[in-house]
């Protein structure tokens, strides 16, 4: 099993404020709208160096996405911040008429996702922003694991023409991904190739998986480990390229399990190679206040859950 070093420990989102703000400098173009969030989506540096480019919606999100509509229309590409349940659910028609049917080029970029959000409760803790996203013809869906592949993504989809939904967190997790890693839209990342089972994880599942995997190897289970960074496009030959080899699959992410990733590779792989799967995700629930690594146990998405999957899937395997 692949060793993979702790870089430093950050959160995701000063991944997108650190990306957000190099894009402006590499690009005239790119100009950032806010729902008076400017600290919690860390664009404060953004901000600061290019005011005449910024504009505060206020609490006012059906609007920001609105004028970030309008604003490709003279060749901007708009930056769009707020908290993702107010990026997805709050404003689901806006996106829908105004950015997706018109193909309009506007990144939806949304922190606190999941439910490492946290104490702030059930009703901040979207869990079903990836389904909402993913239906709409024309949108990329792209949930990055830690800080540097978040500011590789957010680079990335500065020079990608066309909506995109950018999902990040709030807490702070292990930096693992190299800063020198190019960001590719629709690639997985092989993390550990093996030959047992195949664990795709999404978003801060992935160190989890990481985690899992060495658990596994001291059990003699030779897991291969994808990062699936991109939801929509999904990397299909990756995905049946491993299930080939290894038979068997587990989905690990911070979402519901209806609409997520898992139900997106279950789908490939039952109308090309259907294998024995198992699935690490929220089962049809809100979650609930509490802290990250708290919520992370009591919903079943901890490094352990990984490993009782990725055994029972072994087990129906054989």
């Amino acid at each position: 099993m692949k060793t993979y070093e702790i870089l430093s420990k950050k959160d995701t989102r000063s991944g997108f404020g650190e990306g957000l703000y190099e894009a402006a400098v590499k690009n005239k173009n790119v100009v950032a709208l806010c729902a008076d969030l400017i600290g919690s989506l860390k664009m404060n540096a953004f901000v600061k160096e290019f005011p005449d480019r910024f504009i505060q919606t206020g609490i006012a999100e059906a609007n920001m996405i609105g004028i970030a509509a309008g604003l490709t229309i003279g060749g901007k590409i708009p930056f769009a911040g707020t908290f993702a349940n107010f990026a997805t659910g709050r404003v689901y028609d806006q996106i829908r008429q105004s950015v997706a049917y018109a193909g309009k080029n506007v990144k939806i970029c949304a922190s606190h996702a999941g439910l490492t959000l946290g104490e702030d409760g059930a009703t901040h803790q979207i869990l079903e922003d990836i389904g909402l996203m993913k239906m709409l013809p024309n949108m990329y869906v792209i949930n990055t694991c830690d800080f540097n592949q978040t500011k590789a993504a957010t680079l990335a989809i500065a020079d990608y023409v066309g909506p995109v939904y950018l999902r990040f967190g709030r807490p702070v997790v292990p930096n693992f991904i190299p800063e020198n890693m190019p960001f590719e839209i629709g690639k997985g990342i092989v993390l550990n190739e093996g030959r047992d089972v195949s664990i795709f994880a999404t978003g801060h599942l992935v160190w989890k998986a990481i985690e899992a995997g060495h658990i596994l190897a001291t059990q003699g289970i030779d897991a291969e480990i994808i990062n699936l960074h991109t939801i929509k496009p999904l990397d299909e030959k990756r995905v049946l390229s491993s299930v080939s080899k290894t038979s068997c699959a587990v989905i690990a992410e911070e979402h519901q399990l209806f609409g997520g990733l898992g139900e997106s590779i279950a789908s490939l792989c039952a109308a090309s190679r259907p294998v024995p799967m198992e699935f690490v995700a929220v089962r049809d629930v809100f979650g609930q206040s509490g802290t990250p690594e708290e919520l992370m146990v009591k919903y079943r998405l901890d490094t352990p859950d990984i490993v009782s999957a990725a055994l029972k899937v072994i087990t129906r395997k054989q």
